[in-house]
């Protein structure tokens, strides 16, 4: 095997979190605009919001004006919300409600790095690491990536909506590739979906490596491939990178 030159990032749940869960957050901006708050309403908005992003379409979008790429973006997230609240109870003024709740996380404040994450980072970058991100996020991510401090760390950023694919589709890891001049022997990609992330990224050549901060993310075992290298924190990762170079 190659020496790995370049490790890819998922974002979301890999490096940073959301603060509290994206279900109350939803909920509390959405009391002001008269729903009700209980623990079943709240039950039943996590419920809907799981339905809701597996009906929903990957977010690629047939344009490349960057107006127009945020527009459709932000097309893509309406339908989800209001997908959650048709099934949960429909919400007074709900076109002010999402334009409120879709800017909250357009920025740090709702979001928070992992423990580890900024000393890994820098780690690898002083091991001779090229560092990248290849996320289904959209382009609020530039604005939550250099607000979290960590923007000036990644090589690159690869999404789904500037692409033109989405994780786990070997198109996007491959478009990422072509921005470092590498094969795929010569990446690892790390994140915390087995489907998007792992069987992603060896689907593309690359070393796919699982990161399972909950115990029972490493249970989801696909038959069909080999168990995954799996970490339970990026500390662990510069140790495995070794390993499975």
């Amino acid at each position: 095997m190659s020496k790995v030159k370049v490790i890819f990032f998922d974002a979301a749940g890999t490096l940073f979190h959301v603060k509290g869960s994206v279900g109350e957050i939803y909920v509390s901006y959405a009391e002001k605009y008269g729903f009700k708050r209980t623990s079943e309403s709240l039950a039943a908005v996590k419920e809907a919001f799981k339905r809701a992003f597996h009906e929903a379409p990957p977010p690629l979008f047939a344009v490349s004006d960057p107006s127009e790429i945020k527009r459709c973006e932000r097309l893509w997230w309406f339908d989800i919300v209001h997908n959650v609240f048709y099934r949960v109870g429909m919400l007074e003024r709900f076109d002010d409600y999402f334009e409120e709740v879709f800017h909250a996380f357009d920025g740090p404040e709702r979001w928070r790095l992992y423990p580890e994450t900024m000393g890994i980072l820098k780690e690898l970058k002083e091991r001779g690491f090229e560092l990248g991100i290849i996320s289904n996020f959209d382009t609020r991510l530039f604005n939550v990536l250099r607000g979290l401090g960590i923007a000036d760390l990644f090589d690159t950023v690869t999404i789904s909506s500037l692409a033109h694919a989405a994780k786990p589709a070997p198109a996007i890891f491959r478009l990422a590739l072509e921005k470092h001049a590498v094969d795929p022997d010569e990446a690892a990609h790390v994140g915390d979906s087995l489907r998007d992330d792992v069987e992603g990224a060896r689907q593309a050549g690359l070393s796919g490596i699982l990161i399972a901060r909950e115990p029972t993310k490493s249970t989801e075992v696909n038959p069909q491939i080999a168990p995954a290298p799996t970490i339970h924190s990026l500390e662990e990762l510069p140790q495995l990178v070794e390993r499975i170079t």
